[in-house]
């Protein structure tokens, strides 16, 4: 079967998803398409990338990171 995105559309190895709605509010974390963990924060999301081995130098790179739901400074729910 053929890409649907295309041969060009980068996959980054880190996904953070949208802010969940619990006290207290958190993203989930995915490296290389697996859950590995949950942020409350982009130190959290860094700390996470770096137990994978994963050094981020840019966290507004979408070839690295992938943020769903948000950027880096959402954190609640709006």
């Amino acid at each position: 079967m053929s890409d649907i995105l295309g041969p060009h559309v980068s996959r980054p190895r880190i996904l953070v998803l949208g802010v969940q709605p619990c006290t207290p509010p958190f993203r989930i974390v995915e490296i290389d398409g697996e859950v590995v963990g949950e942020a409350r924060s982009v130190t959290d999301v860094l700390s996470v990338a770096a137990a994978f081995g994963i050094t981020v130098h840019d966290l507004d790179d979408p070839d690295v990171v992938r943020w769903v739901g948000g950027d880096k400074f959402t954190w609640t729910r709006h």
